[in-house]
């Protein structure tokens, strides 16, 4: 492989080479991660501005879509359980909700915020971040969730109002809002004038511009999870997403429980390590990662082509790396010894 200088971006961590005073970086804790902001060309005056307008929209939005602390969306929930319409205190929920309800059903269901409770049966209501040896969930229990069927379209927006047929509903966004949240970070750069920058919010990642007159050159982790598996190019604006099953999990006996679940069964999707898609909305990117992961190697291509996804790149549990043609001339694999790369037409 020709030798060439790097920049990587490995989750909230930034490197960069031969940068020189045009790069300005700045990195806050939200949403349960570290987000770092790298910003170039610009007076470092104007940069900081920005990133502290930034990192306080991240807190608002942090505190106003949180799924189990106190937050409109628990409002929300709470009236939902009990059966009762929920006027709207917070506006920035209803964007949200409609690509929620959108993507929802461009995937067929397997991008569902409204199983909450079975995210939290499974534990995945809390701050913790990996395995606190905690024992799965009953199967009955389970089944009894899934059998109430939530999803987003039981969700009736109606001007002011919300409310659903189904009580089992229970919103929680965490498989997209950073992604929407990058989207609404990068509007709010050029706002302040800023042109080339990455946000980059534990591993979602958003770039528009270029860094001087050379792309952006970002590095996907490997799903061990730690490492760089591959580095993929990027210039305008894109927005590169990954779930993983190192991200979130339980880990009791010796098996590992990821915390994304399969809808249709309540269970943790198996098969695949990570899901990498690119996409220029990062919510979309984001809610498709997911849904992709649900989907497995059976169906990820059915659910990418309606969910109007160009670029993905899977790993499943051997370390086999399936990419569709797109993808393919993309990607660069980093080590002298890369992994076994599928093109899936």
């Amino acid at each position: 492989m020709q030798t060439r200088t790097y920049t990587l971006i490995l989750l909230a961590l930034l490197f960069f080479s031969g940068c020189g005073n045009q790069l300005y970086q700045q990195q806050f804790y939200v949403f349960g991660t570290l987000v770092g902001v790298s910003i170039w060309g610009v007076p470092s005056s104007q940069a900081s501005k920005a990133v502290n307008a930034i990192a306080v929209d991240f807190q608002t939005m942090h505190h106003n879509w949180h799924a189990w602390n106190p937050s409109p969306l628990t409002d929300l929930n709470q009236t939902i359980a009990a059966g009762q319409t929920w006027t709207i205190t917070d506006k920035s929920l209803l964007p949200l909700l409609k690509k929620a309800k959108s993507f929802y059903n461009k995937s067929d269901g397997l991008f569902n915020p409204a199983i909450g409770q079975l995210i939290n049966l499974w534990g995945f209501h809390n701050d913790g971040l990996e395995s606190d040896n905690q024992e799965p969930p009953s199967s009955a229990k389970i089944a009894e969730l899934v059998a109430l069927k939530p999803g987003m379209n039981d969700i009736e927006i109606e001007k002011e109002h919300i409310l659903s047929h189904n009580k089992a509903v229970q919103l929680d966004f965490g498989a997209f809002a950073k992604g929407y949240a990058i989207d609404l970070t990068i509007e709010k750069l050029r706002q302040y004038g800023i042109q080339n920058a990455i946000i980059n919010a534990g591993g979602n990642l958003k770039v528009i511009g270029k860094k001087g007159n050379k792309p952006w050159l970002i590095g996907i982790r490997h799903p061990s999870g730690t490492g760089v598996l591959a580095a993929i190019t990027v210039s305008g604006e894109e927005s590169i997403i990954t779930s993983g099953n190192y991200e979130r999990y339980r880990e009791y006996q010796g098996v590992r429980y990821s915390h994304i679940i399969d809808p249709r069964n309540g269970m943790p999707a198996p098969g695949l390590s990570s899901v990498t898609v690119i996409d220029r909305s990062g919510a979309l990117a984001d809610a498709a990662s997911t849904a992709l992961t649900v989907a497995g190697l059976r169906d990820w291509q059915r659910i990418a082509r309606q969910m109007g996804i160009k670029y993905v790149m899977l790993v499943d549990s051997a370390g086999t790396v399936y990419v569709n043609p797109a993808m393919a001339a993309r990607v660069e694999f980093l080590s002298s010894n890369p992994p076994k790369m599928v093109v899936v037409p």
